[in-house]
This record gives C-alpha cells, sequence and structure tokens, in this order.
C-alpha cells in the first residue's frame, strides 16, 4: 500500500501493521518502549491563548487574533481538502495567523513537541507514524471534544454537531465512558466488494443466507471464477465482514463481549456458526488458489480482474484499487450474507465507522481554535468538498448533495440506508491493535482460512489470545458502559 496510505489513510489504522510494528515498535504492549516517549508529558508547556468573545457566530469563543497550528496528516487523502477548510478559518477569522503542515512523519515530527509541551492546536494522527491513541487517552495527552460536540453546527445553530454525525463517530472518539478524545473525520463502510455486472453474468442476486452463497459459489465455480478472495498476509481484512455476521447471528451483545476481552466470549455459538460458515468457502473450494500468500494490493487486483467474486474490504478499495477496476465493473457492496432466517438481525447489519483521526492536544496553546477548525469541517461545503476530491464520505451524515457519487460511494450510502439504525463498530481493532492483527487475524483467522485449524480449534486459539490480552497489566484495558 506504500507509506503514503494511497488507499487514503482512513484504513491505515487498521491495516498498516507491518509497517507500523517496524517504525513504533508496536510488538510491546502499548505505553512500551518508544510509544510511552510521545506521550510524557514533559515540558514547561506553551501559554494558552486567552479566550474570546463567545457569539453566535464564535461559540467555541475563539480568540480572533491567536495564531492557529494545524498538522495533517499527508496520506492517500492529500491535503487540498484541508488547506480548503483552513481558508474558511482564515475568512472567519481574518486578524488569526494559521501555520498549516502535512506531514508523513507524525509521531517523529509531534513526538517532540509534545515532550516540551509545545504540541499543535490540531493534529490529523494518521498513518504508519500514528502515535498510539490508547497511550495519548492514558496519559490524559489529548482534550475533551466535547465543547466542540456541544456547540452549535456550523450551518444550522439549532442542531449541537454532535446530532450532525454519522453514526458511531462520538463513541469511536470514546476509550473509557463519557470523554471524547478524537474525531475521526472520513467514514469507512465495511463489507463484502463486488462487481453487480459478474453477479448479473451468473444471473444471481448477493446471497442473504449462507446456503445462498454457497449456491452462488458453485455456480462461479463452474465458470472458472473463485468465490472469494481477501488479503491473505493481512487476514485481518476478514473480520470486515465476519464481525457484522457475528452480530447479525447472535446480537450486538456478542460483539460487545468480544471488545470487552471477557472470558469465553469468542466461544458464543454464534462465533463458532460464523466461523464454520467461512470454514466451508474453504472445504468447497470456493477461495482463490493461493489466497493466503497474497497482500490486500494482489487479491484486490486479482478480484478486479475477475477471479473471484468476493472480497471483504473497506471503502478505500475503490480509490486504492482505481487503476485495475474495468469502467464497466460496477462496483458494489453488500453488509455481510447471514446464516438463516433465525439471526437476530436483519439482513443489512453493516460495519461502518470512522477514520483519519483528529485530535486537540490538552496543551495546545489555542484549543479552541483546533475545535472550531473541526467545527468547519464538519459543514456542508467542507464535507461536500473532502467527498468529491477523495471519494469517501466524511463524518457528517449528509454532505453529498450535489455531487455526482462514483460506483463505490453511491453502493456505500445505498449499504447504510439498508442498515438504517443496524450499523456495529467493533471497538477491539482499536484497542487492542495487536491482539487483533497478530493474534486473531494472523494467528487465528488466517490459519484456519488456509486449512490448517478448525473452527473449533481457532476459537479455542482466539479465546486464548484474549484471555492473555485480558490478564496483560501492561495493556490499558478498555471497555463498553
Amino acid at each position: 500500500m506504500g507509506s503514503t496510505g494511497q488507499h487514503g489513510s482512513e484504513g491505515v489504522g487498521r491495516r498498516d501493521l507491518i509497517k507500523r510494528t517496524a517504525v513504533l515498535g508496536l510488538v510491546a504492549a502499548p505505553g512500551m518502549g518508544l510509544l510511552s516517549a510521545c506521550a510524557s508529558s514533559g515540558g514547561d508547556g506553551q501559554d494558552k491563548a486567552k479566550a474570546g468573545k463567545k457569539t453566535a457566530k464564535n461559540p467555541l469563543a475563539v480568540n480572533d487574533t491567536a495564531k492557529l497550528d494545524f498538522v495533517l496528516f499527508d496520506g492517500g487523502f492529500g491535503k487540498e481538502y484541508a488547506e480548503d477548510a483552513v481558508k474558511l478559518y482564515e475568512k472567519d477569522f481574518p486578524k488569526a495567523q494559521v501555520k498549516f503542515s502535512a506531514t508523513q512523519k507524525i509521531q517523529s515530527t509531534l513526538q517532540p513537541r509534545f515532550n516540551q509541551g509545545n504540541p499543535p492546536d490540531l493534529i490529523d494522527n494518521s498513518g504508519a507514524e500514528q502515535m498510539d491513541m490508547g497511550v495519548l487517552v492514558g496519559k490524559k495527552q489529548l482534550a475533551d471534544l466535547t465543547p466542540l460536540l456541544d456547540a452549535p453546527s456550523y450551518d444550522d445553530p439549532s442542531k449541537k454537531v454532535r446530532d450532525t454525525l454519522r453514526p458511531g463517530i462520538v463513541e469511536m472518539g470514546q476509550f473509557d465512558g463519557d470523554p471524547v478524545w478524537i474525531l475521526n473525520y472520513a467514514y469507512t463502510v465495511y463489507g463484502v466488494w463486488y462487481s453487480q455486472k459478474a453477479l448479473d453474468g451468473l444471473d444471481e442476486k448477493y446471497p442473504e443466507t449462507w446456503d445462498d452463497m454457497l449456491k452462488v459459489c458453485a455456480k462461479a465455480k463452474k465458470k472458472g471464477i473463485a468465490g472469494w478472495t481477501y488479503a491473505g498476509k493481512y487476514p485481518y481484512y476478514l473480520p470486515f465482514s465476519l464481525y457484522p455476521m457475528i452480530a447479525k447471528v447472535g446480537g450486538r451483545d456478542v460483539l460487545d463481549a468480544i471488545d470487552n476481552l471477557e472470558p469465553n466470549a469468542w466461544k458464543h455459538p454464534a462465533v463458532k456458526a460464523c466461523f464454520e460458515a467461512y470454514y466451508e468457502l474453504f472445504k468447497k473450494g470456493y477461495i482463490l488458489r493461493g489466497t493466503p500468500g497474497l497482500d490486500h494490493i494482489q487479491s484486490q487486483t486479482a478480484w478486479a480482474k475477475g477471479k473471484a467474486l468476493f472480497i471483504p474490504n473497506g471503502s478505500w478499495v475503490e480509490n486504492e484499487s482505481a487503476n485495475v477496476i474495468p469502467a464497466d465493473f460496477d462496483l458494489a457492496v453488500s453488509a455481510p450474507t447471514g446464516l438463516d432466517s433465525s439471526d437476530k438481525l436483519p439482513f443489512g447489519t453493516i460495519w461502518a465507522s470512522g477514520g483519519e483521526p483528529f485530535v486537540v492536544p490538552a496543551k495546545a496553546a489555542n484549543p479552541e481554535g483546533g475545535m472550531e477548525q473541526l467545527r468547519i469541517m464538519l459543514s456542508e461545503a467542507s464535507s461536500r468538498n473532502f467527498t468529491s476530491k477523495v471519494k469517501s464520505l466524511s463524518a457528517l451524515n449528509g454532505g453529498i448533495d450535489g455531487i455526482e457519487l462514483t460506483p463505490g460511494l453511491k453502493a456505500g450510502v445505498a449499504a447504510l440506508d439498508k442498515a438504517g439504525d443496524n450499523v456495529v463498530n467493533p471497538r477491539i481493532p482499536d484497542w487492542y491493535v495487536q491482539l487483533e492483527k497478530e493474534k486473531i487475524g494472523v494467528g487465528g483467522l488466517g490459519e484456519m482460512m488456509a486449512g490448517r485449524l478448525t473452527p473449533a480449534e481457532t476459537v479455542k486459539k482466539i479465546q486464548g489470545f484474549a484471555d492473555e490480552a485480558a490478564k496483560d497489566d501492561s495493556i490499558k484495558h478498555y471497555k463498553h458502559r
């Protein structure tokens, strides 16, 4: 994927483990090694800007002459969308000087500034050098964004900012109860991606039950097309469709128990049933040969070339695979197929959540300015600008009027509409990065899908990994409240 996070860095947080492990030493438990350095609270701090006058147009009481320092991750989304939003800030506060910079090296650029107590006012903390959020939150290095969320929205003063956001955005910024430390600006739809043209060619609709899924795969196999492929080298892509399937079959509580590292959470019958369903794809030969050895780009390329029907992925796949997806591909995404009519949640239950995390440091000189810049970015105009430029939805529940949506975006919006309230947001990938990627992904699901572990053995192994993490005092533990 390249260190620039070409897919749009919304995916980097969950995906770039290999690079990040090398760069940040994440193999040590969060809070150890290099990571703790970025959050040591040394330095005397900097003088805070005096608060400005609170008015209807300035609800956060920004000091209109205070300097604003904004550092953006320069990844797959580029920097133009943020530069455009900075111009709106400068228009609203013409006496303020804005220092805007973009870098791929967030950690090494900003670690010294955190240490010295003079961090910027707003940071897009993303990419392969992302600072560890759990450490920043645990060491009280971030400002609580509740004032921003409770402020009137930029376009409609009768609505608070929090009431204009997509499902899960507020919750994703929480690590321990109420304070909201992070605002994810991009919005990713995870699910099963496919070519509508390829399905039409088989004279099939997207399967809603697992029996139908197996029938579609059998039909495809007769035509020399594999049912599925996935990023075999990074099998933590499998949960993009597997986790919401588990929630659909067993209810949201099953995912919450998994996030909470509860004893026996992975032994729930819904988990076992979903593992067995996926294992059947392997047993019946419906997975593209060689998939366990493919990385994300190779698996996406094989899928785009019509070698496999389905691939679990996030909405960045459209941008990342733009150079290999044929013009007449008719890109579509669906919520995961369920088991049968006894599932707890309806078909359409999908995983969608925020990416591209923005933070305001606790020791920022102008935190009000940082929050105001975010308030501007969550306006209709800024969100529309972002979506049209980078092919991603923003955190604003809207911001797509008047834009000609790309096929993948259109499909993502349709999938969200179908889901309604049945949007799930597993937290284990944010709360326990190493557990999710190396253990559950590579050590568990990757082994099962390659046929080296049975579903029962996989359940047992993953439960063991979760139990180890739960007992590890060097890891900060988080729980759903």
